[in-house]
């Protein structure tokens, strides 16, 4: 008998994320070096105990916080977050870009992600993201029936030249109706930890408007900035590193900014402001367990979002806004942050000690300067794949990575490289970290 599912349901495939939750569970001396997970002992319990208490002070703020909310978020934590964002870009207090009524709230940027895809993207359409990218992107796309083509990243960000390629030659072929979106980890992509240049973000929408004509309608850039508050403090200069380890990217003060008055989002740039589509969260730089994020949206993008929104779920956990807005407001998250940007300084440094010590030094690795990730790449021929000799050999001794082959879009103009890994510090404990680069060293060198 035929099927009821629709045709999304049955296209889609199991996340990444989910198997490798499961093979951890499965594992219970495992260590895992895999889930983007967060750092656990600094989360704001004390913080959020105080925020709680002040919201259920008296029955004037307590009740409005138990009730239903607005689809498009909270009132005052959608003025917060549009103040935060004009801040982080050093932008002037009347720009309109930032302003509160472009702003929507939502359970996570993942929600935004998707809602944002199915908004724009019919079954068949094109969307270009960086060569690799966030593997759970890719999921999202792959459940819509869309195709990707990766563009190559230089070490401050998209290769403009080969982002130009692409565009001439689905222009030449016909196709370039069909692509809707660049999707863009700006800060300290997941899975590479690169970031982009101010000057990449500018060149990117130029190109993006040069083929819009040829396109027949706006290509967006979606700016996903997810991990721009975990920039670490200069003592992560990293210029004392091992000469394989590439750490020319300066880091920021501890106020998340990049160096060099380069910190600014895609927003930014002047005249492209209705091309910009810029996601954010507040789970990372403060508590993952809030689930809360955000966009900044351009029309007609905006009231189509909220229109899916509403069905989704016609608006974001009341109670989980209040206390992020009392969070900003009181200043704590601020002052959270600057707590979780050294903690990460310090476990990052923490791994790459390990890594020094006992990676092979045929296995090449960066230098993060924010984030939660390292980027290790292995010697050409050496594969580090799902059903590889090197990821079996790592489980049989209960560490666990992501292998970098599931960061890549099924990109049929080239082959998957399959010979890196995501490494990540953000939820193991300097303990484990140190024994399981060990326990992974140890299995690198044994295929070296």
């Amino acid at each position: 008998m035929k099927s009821a599912l629709s045709a999304l349901a049955r296209r889609t495939e199991e996340p990444p994320i989910s198997w490798l939750m499961h093979v951890a569970l499965a594992h219970p001396k495992l260590i895992s070096l895999a889930a983007g997970f967060t750092d656990n002992p600094s989360l704001p319990v004390r913080e959020v105990r105080e925020l709680a208490r002040e919201i259920f002070s008296s029955d004037k703020t307590g009740r409005p916080a138990l009730q239903y909310g607005t689809t498009l978020g909270d009132p005052k934590l959608r003025e917060a977050t549009a103040q935060h964002l004009r801040r982080l870009d050093g932008a002037a207090a009347g720009n309109k870009t930032y302003s509160t009524n472009r702003v929507i709230i939502t359970s996570g940027s993942q929600q935004l992600l998707y809602m944002t895809t199915e908004a724009l993207c019919d079954t068949g359409d094109i969307v270009l993201v960086e060569d690799p990218t966030y593997f759970v992107y890719l999921g999202i796309a792959q459940s819509h029936g869309l195709r990707a083509r990766g563009v190559r990243l230089e070490q401050d960000g998209l290769d403009l030249a080969h982002l130009e390629s692409i565009l001439e030659s689905l222009q030449r072929s016909g196709e370039l109706r069909r692509v809707k979106l660049l999707y863009l980890v700006s800060y300290f992509q997941n899975p590479t930890g690169i970031t982009t240049s101010f000057a990449k973000k500018i060149g990117a929408l130029k190109l993006l408007k040069k083929y819009e004509r040829a396109a027949g309608h706006p290509i967006y850039l979606v700016e996903d900035a997810a991990y721009r508050e975990l920039c670490f403090s200069t003592e992560m200069n990293g210029r004392d590193a091992l000469p394989r380890v590439q750490a020319d990217r300066q880091v920021g003060p501890t106020n998340g900014r990049m160096p060099g008055g380069d910190e600014k989002s895609a927003l930014a740039a002047r005249g492209f402001e209705d091309r910009v589509i810029y996601t954010g969260t507040y789970s990372k730089p403060f508590a993952t367990g809030v689930r809360v994020g955000f966009g900044v949206l351009p029309e007609p993008v905006f009231t189509a979002v909220e229109r899916i929104k509403g069905n989704h779920d016609f608006g974001t956990a009341n109670l989980l806004q209040q206390i992020l807005a009392r969070a900003i407001v009181s200043g704590r998250y601020d002052r959270h942050g600057a707590v979780l940007r050294k903690r990460y300084a310090h476990k990052a440094r923490a791994m790459r000690a390990a890594l020094e010590k006992h990676f092979p030094p045929e296995v090449k690795w960066d230098l993060p300067g924010g984030g939660l990730y390292f980027w290790a790449r292995l010697p050409s021929g050496m594969k580090s794949g799902v059903k590889s000799k090197v990821f079996r050999a790592a489980l049989a001794n209960d560490v666990l990575y992501v292998p970098g082959i599931l960061c890549y879009a099924d990109d049929p103009t080239r082959r998957k490289p399959d010979n890196e890994m995501r490494i990540s510090f953000g939820s193991a404990s300097e303990k484990n970290i140190r024994e399981g680069i060990k326990r992974l060293g140890k299995v690198l060198k044994r295929f070296v």
